[in-house]
């Protein structure tokens, strides 16, 4: 039976999850493969999206495989949206994500764009007037203890993390639990084992808003987010060049196709404001700056202050157009 089990799996790993190049195993859907004594086979998929598309596609994709490849009697896929287990006296003391009432994520599948950094002031400003989190998923290379400067592993209760509390916010990072000094080198099922952990194992008590700051890409992290924790939306992160939004784009088109709703575009790094003065400025011989053609005006203290565009491009805008978004 071990083995049948073992070739079902491996005909099921052909099978990819719409709109991804990532088959349905590695995808991490697949919950119970079983066979009956009448040779009924029944497969268990999780899948907490509403896409009956998606479904559809999938459902048939393994009815059509597995005849192809096996003779049973009857050929069964169930969908369920979460495996319900029994929970240990420890487990339900932790709230884990029944007290988090919206869960936002910040990506933008570009890496260097500013994603901690905008992940960060979105929680502060949140945190005026709500209970807030903010979770640093990058695995790789996370910025938060740097970001918050904190460099201290949090406390760990029965096997529980609590977060770590400053600002008047609760924080956590793999960085708050890896040394600094040692290199992540971590394979696809790990990331996402570590990742499921941060929802499942941290103590975030009730908070009104919990905020992810998404690594790059669309890989492990972020099909095991869009899989297993039910988003409130996104907030796309890109800078104005052209070649930030090649990437962007694909971010957005991952959630929309997971019917993430995305919130809108953040435009980083779109200029930066100079300021300064001209000493013993003497009006009279019409004294004046320009760069890169462009006159700046002068106040009459001398004094001057203009934005400039270290980057140039449209990336910000051209995404909010073509997604319809603020």
């Amino acid at each position: 039976m071990e083995k049948l089990i073992e070739n079902i799996t491996a005909v099921l790993k052909t099978i990819k999850y719409p709109g991804f190049s990532r088959d349905i195993i590695s995808f991490g859907i697949v919950n119970k493969i079983s066979v009956d004594p009448n040779n009924n086979l029944k497969v268990v998929i999780i899948l907490t999206t509403s896409n009956e598309e998606n479904k559809k596609n999938i459902n048939d994709s393994i009815i059509n495989k597995i005849s192809d490849n096996f003779n049973f009697n009857e050929i069964t896929v169930e969908f369920i949206d979460k495996v319900v287990e029994p929970k240990s006296e420890s487990a339900s003391q932790n709230n884990n994500l029944s007290d988090i009432n919206k869960i936002i994520a910040i990506s933008s599948c570009k890496g260097g764009v500013g994603k901690s950094t905008i992940a960060l002031n979105v929680a502060c400003e949140l945190s005026k007037n709500y209970n807030v989190g903010l979770l640093d998923l990058d695995i790789y290379g996370p910025s938060l203890p740097t970001l918050i400067n904190h460099k201290e592993q949090p406390l760990i209760d029965n096997d529980v993390i609590n977060p770590v509390e400053k600002f008047g916010l609760k924080f956590m990072s793999f960085g708050f639990i890896n040394n600094e000094n040692s290199p992540t080198i971590w394979r696809g099922p790990m990331v996402s084992r570590m990742t499921q952990q941060f929802f499942d194992n941290v103590n975030w008590g009730k908070l009104d808003y919990l905020i992810l700051d998404l690594p790059p890409g669309t890989g492990d992290i972020q099909l095991t987010l869009v899989q297993k924790i039910k988003l409130a939306g996104a907030i796309i992160v890109t800078t104005p060049q052209d070649l930030s939004n090649v990437d962007v784009r694909k971010g957005s088109d991952m959630f929309k196709k997971v019917n993430t709703p995305i919130i809108g575009i953040v435009e980083n790094m779109a200029g930066t404001i100079l300021s300064g003065k001209v000493d013993n400025l003497n009006m009279k011989n019409n004294f004046s700056i320009s760069i890169e053609n462009k006159k700046i005006n002068l106040n009459d203290d001398g004094t001057f202050s203009f934005v400039y565009n270290v980057f140039k491009g449209n990336s910000g805008s051209s995404e909010s157009e073509r997604l319809g978004l603020p």
